[in-house]
């Protein structure tokens, strides 16, 4: 079992509808920092359905967060990499990282298609090869992260001889759904795992074995989200180290989400 020394508390917030405002997202995250909240962390989709009829930028979210906020770790939850280009990316999680003084993580995963959201714009739908995209992708943007000195020519993007003046250090979180062994692998070779699909706290004890076989670096971080009425102390006991309270997708209400955040984790 991983048991961390301290469980943080963090919210998982969809920027929808009357939270589609830049604005709005930097008044929840202020109350949350107030309220005792340890992580601020936003939905990046461009749409979600029919019964979504608004949604805001993550990254002009997360700026507002950064200006908003002095001790928050936020950051977007997550940004499907293949539909972005690494390097574009590399300057802006940089430039996150250094508005918030180190307080920026950056989620990354496969994304996902079943509501048409790579299909709608010509983006790459095929699981396989958007997990080849993520992997490459992730070689260019950590290279780019760290300042070291890139030439790659790979099968999806190209970085010749190209050096970024180094950021401060960016966390970088996978996500990945239970019971997938790819991407928790890609997971423990960077800094975190935000599992989907967890049924009960009794799974975070096959994630931990599966994650130990594949020794991740001290200071990983396993990250679960609940419904605002789950208790998360049975998380925490078997080995979560976020557990974020999730805000959306549907049907939000702002008066509700505020009750939320100002009763504190």
């Amino acid at each position: 079992m991983m048991v961390p020394m301290t469980a943080r508390r963090g919210l998982f917030v969809a920027p929808f509808d009357p939270l589609a405002d830049p604005r709005v997202i930097g008044d929840l995250a202020a109350a949350a920092e107030a309220a005792g909240w340890d992580g601020f962390f936003v939905w990046d989709h461009l749409q979600y359905g029919d019964r979504i009829t608004a949604i805001a930028d993550v990254w002009t979210c997360c700026a507002a967060v950064a200006m908003r906020t002095e001790r928050l770790l936020f950051g977007p939850m997550v940004t499907p990499l293949a539909r972005r280009r690494p390097q574009v990316l590399a300057r802006q999680a940089a430039s996150l990282a250094v508005l918030s003084g180190g307080r920026f993580v950056l989620g990354l995963g496969l994304g996902d298609d079943g509501l048409e959201e790579f299909s709608a714009f010509g983006d790459e739908t095929t699981p396989k090869v958007r997990g080849a995209m993520l992997d490459e992708g992730l070689q260019v943007l950590t290279s780019l992260l760290t300042g070291a000195s890139t030439d790659h020519d790979g099968a999806h993007y190209a970085a010749r001889d190209v050096r970024f003046r180094p950021a401060p250090p960016v966390p970088i979180w996978l996500a990945g759904r239970l019971g997938n062994r790819a991407p928790l692998r890609r997971a423990a070779g960077h800094d975190g795992f935000f599992v989907i699909g967890l049924e009960g706290p009794d799974d975070l004890d096959r994630v931990a074995a599966e994650l130990r076989e594949h020794a991740p670096a001290p200071g990983f971080d396993l990250v679960v989200d609940l419904r605002p009425e789950q208790e998360p102390d049975e998380w925490t006991d078997r080995g979560a180290s976020w557990v974020l309270t999730r805000i959306g997708p549907f049907d939000l209400d702002l008066d509700e989400v505020r009750r939320i955040i100002d009763a504190g984790p």
